[in-house]
């Protein structure tokens, strides 16, 4: 691995396109390096992690008017949508949209967190959707989501883009722009526009995840993926891009960022090293923000310990930065305190998530956030109990570069009304690669089981299932089946017909 720093640079100086950022991503991208067989095992899990969760929210009504927008776009040979039959197609940047907005709606799939935020399998349905569209291969497919995988990661260790309230799909733009420049084995020119095209089309404010919090939340990243295509098959054509895109003196570090002063630092693999990023990754066990999954478990265990919930005069929670401004009450945002918060709203609630999971012991992607279960009396009341503190000991550790000192938990203190005390910490999530259960394949296939029951049938699940297990073997034909259907009997829900399409 090797450190870049990137800062501004005024035009006067002529910055060369070998010295940016930029260039450098393509590099990467259009690099020779080899999968190895650990990496192309975790490619494989997230595969079946973002199909679990797509399959479980295709009736939803955010992915419903994604897939009819998506439908709207035929194309012979194009790309699948999930849950529909693969004889029909549609372009791959609508295919990017629809499947991509499926993938993030439920929160419920992998997570990278460093300097900033990221969800990295986001890259996948975009990279999927192209492989299909160009007939590419299983092996190549691996390559294109490695390079997505690598870049998001290593640009979230190093760019934070939160404290200036832009969204973390600025991250994802260039990542998957990246990785479909390996998939289609472009040049480094084409790569290098394309990225730039794709973080300057990709910049949005965080007002997505706060405040009252809308569908926007499942759209973003797909909007980030459908752009990105976008933006490749324009380079592709010879179009450029603006330049340099990070350190030019009207660019984003001068001007979005943090201004034409400061420095960034940026990790990436030498040339030809292997991509191991997405091995620094991690999927959740909970449908939630990843910043609650090891306080959902620390919940689930204190259920048992405390009978009765009605005798709890307060509850404090001491943990890192982000987690107490983003989640907790720390963020100043009435909403998340409020029973009638939407469902994106009350998933970026720890108040809410922890008071939930403290009553029932447990945490269900769908029941934990019904309206019925956010207006429960005993939950409200408990729930306004609950306050969130910055520990700085928390925060060092949610920072540390070391990913096996790197935790995401905090120190929970239960004040009973009889005087007595609970004390119970949490670093990491029972399901993290440091945690009691650390996700193997069979938990991967576990919960690709449970979230798909009664939506396909065991022979489709097990199609699927030995399909992808054999990716890197696949050919062309197969990757357009990486896309389980639906029972016949399940009709896919129609959107308002109140459209431009």
């Amino acid at each position: 691995m090797r450190n870049i720093t990137v800062k501004t640079h005024p035009s006067s100086s002529l910055l060369k396109k070998e010295d940016q950022l930029a260039w450098k991503i393509a590099e990467i991208a259009a690099d020779k390096s080899r999968p190895s067989a650990d990496t192309i095992e975790m490619v494989i899990n997230r595969i079946i992690d973002n199909a679990s969760v797509a399959i479980s929210s295709l009736n939803r009504k955010p992915v419903i008017s994604a897939r009819d927008m998506a439908l709207s776009h035929p194309r012979k040979n194009g790309a699948t949508l999930f849950g529909v039959d693969s004889k029909i197609k549609v372009h791959c940047e609508w295919a990017a949209w629809a499947n991509g907005t499926a993938v993030r709606e439920l929160d419920y799939h992998d997570t990278f967190l460093a300097a900033d935020y990221s969800h990295p399998g986001d890259n996948i349905p975009a990279i999927l959707a192209v492989a299909q569209q160009k007939k590419i291969d299983g092996i190549n497919l691996i390559k294109g989501i490695l390079t997505g995988y690598e870049i998001q990661v290593n640009l979230v260790k190093g760019i934070c883009l939160h404290e200036h309230k832009i969204d973390h799909i600025a991250h994802l733009g260039p990542s998957v722009a990246a990785g479909i420049g390996t998939l289609l084995k472009l040049k480094k020119d084409v790569i290098y526009q394309s990225i730039q095209q794709a973080l300057h089309t990709t910049i949005s404010t965080r007002q997505s995840r706060k405040g009252e919090i809308s569908s926007w939340k499942a759209f973003a990243p797909s909007h980030a993926g459908k752009l990105a295509v976008e933006s490749v098959d324009r380079c592709m054509r010879g179009e450029g891009a603006p330049s340099p895109i990070y350190e030019g003196e009207d660019s984003i570090i001068a001007y979005i960022l943090s201004g034409p002063n400061k420095e960034y630092t940026v990790p990436l693999p030498n040339i030809n090293e292997e991509k191991r990023a997405i091995l620094e990754t991690y999927t959740k066990e909970h449908s939630a923000e990843y910043q609650s999954q090891a306080l959902i478990d620390l919940a689930r265990s204190l259920s048992k310990k405390i009978k009765d919930k009605s005798k709890i005069s307060k509850i404090e929670i001491y943990t890192s930065h982000h987690t107490h401004f983003v989640i907790g009450t720390g963020a100043n945002d009435p909403q998340k305190m409020d029973p009638k918060a939407s469902r994106e709203t009350l998933d970026h609630s720890i108040m809410y998530i922890f008071a939930v999971a403290l009553e029932d012991g447990n945490w269900h992607h769908i029941n934990s956030y019904t309206p019925e279960r956010a207006n429960r009396k005993s939950t409200v009341e408990l729930w306004q109990k609950i306050k969130t503190f910055e520990d700085s000991e928390w925060t060092k550790k949610y920072h540390d570069p070391d990913p096996r000192r790197k935790s995401f938990g905090g120190k929970v203190i239960i004040k009973m009304s009889d005087g007595s005390v609970i004390k119970e910490e949490k670093e990491v999530a029972d399901a993290h690669p440091n945690g009691l259960r650390p996700f193997r394949r069979a938990n991967y296939i576990e919960k690709f089981k449970n979230l798909t029951d009664g939506i396909i049938t065991k022979s489709e699940s097990n199609k699927f299932l030995s399909l992808v297990q054999n990716l890197k073997n696949l050919k062309h034909r197969d990757i357009l089946n990486l896309n389980p259907r639906i029972k016949k009997n399940l009709i896919l829900k129609k959107a308002s017909n109140n459209s431009i399409f």
